[in-house]
């Protein structure tokens, strides 16, 4: 990725934490997108220990697993602490000292650099956060690492052709990255390899949303804290003469009386395999010229 494509994660800590209040109205495709992540989790039978939530936002894929793995341990993790507490259920002190079937915890972090131990996690969920990645290949290296032996790596992420309207409307106005960029589908499969992920399963379909107005659309983007923050972006404002021109170009699009908006979503799912050479004693891993 280069300069101007990388993601200022400070300044996107800040978007998603400013967001937090108005995440839940506007974020309709981000629970449409779990609701279908879950509908394929009907055909894995699987029973993680611990299911690791990251980006879990204001938590309405967290509570979705609760209810899909009650004897599960959950760990909702997100890189803006305000939204983990939308999160967290607000819960009376003596309800907190009642002894409960299900624990669930909140860590506040960059899933680029998970603070958990080697193989501690049973499942790895992620909706839609894979996209505010700067390092992929070091990200999935991560998640490798924190899962155990035959545990289930799942996310969603969007794909390059999101936001095509926007993108395309902007681009005749001047040189700057309006919208983020996104991984195509099959660079992320081969990174899952690359990171000794087996057997991974990758699809895609396209879902557009519709608007009255381009005001609508970046509306949606700012209360789900969707920002262009790559260092490429534009800094100040943009003149009113240049907003009118983009505003223009995207109304060269409008069908039907709406304007659309494309997000191209892309699924994976991918398992890590267990290594036999694990079982063995370090006397064993010696003789046979392993390493230790």
């Amino acid at each position: 990725m280069n300069s101007e494509q990388t993601l200022d994660k400070k300044q996107l800590r800040a978007s998603f934490e400013r967001a937090a209040r108005s995440y839940d109205h506007a974020a309709v495709l981000q629970r449409e997108i779990s609701n279908r992540m879950l509908a394929r989790l009907e055909y894995i039978k699987y029973q993680p220990d611990v299911i690791l939530d990251a980006g879990s936002g204001t938590g309405y894929g967290t509570q979705q697993l609760a209810k899909r793995y009650p004897q599960s341990r959950l760990i909702a993790f997100d890189i803006a602490w305000t939204m983990l507490t939308h999160a967290r259920p607000n819960t009376t002190w003596w309800q907190r000292l009642l002894p409960l079937q299900q624990r669930s915890d909140y860590v506040c972090g960059d899933i680029e650099q998970l603070p958990f131990k080697n193989e501690s996690v049973g499942l790895i969920w992620s909706n839609l956060a894979l996209q505010w990645c700067n390092d992929l290949d070091r990200t999935f290296a991560e998640m490798h690492r924190i899962l155990r032996a035959d545990g289930l790596l799942m996310f969603s992420t969007f794909g390059p052709d999101t936001l095509k309207e926007l993108r395309q409307s902007f681009a005749r106005i001047d040189g700057y990255q309006h919208v983020n960029r996104f991984a195509d589908m099959h660079d992320i499969g081969d990174l899952l390899l690359n990171n000794r992920f087996s057997t991974p399963v990758m699809d895609m379909e396209y879902i557009t949303l519709t608007y009255d107005d381009v005001i609508g659309v970046m509306r949606d983007l700012k209360a789900i804290g969707a920002h262009n923050v790559t260092q490429g972006r534009r800094q100040g404002l943009m003149g009113k003469h240049q907003w009118q021109q983009a505003i223009d170009a995207y109304e060269t699009l409008r069908r039907d009386g709406k304007l659309p908006a494309t997000f191209e979503v892309v699924y994976g799912h991918a398992w890590k395999p267990f290594d036999p050479r694990s079982i063995l004693t370090p006397e064993t891993r010696r003789q046979l010229g392993l390493p230790p």
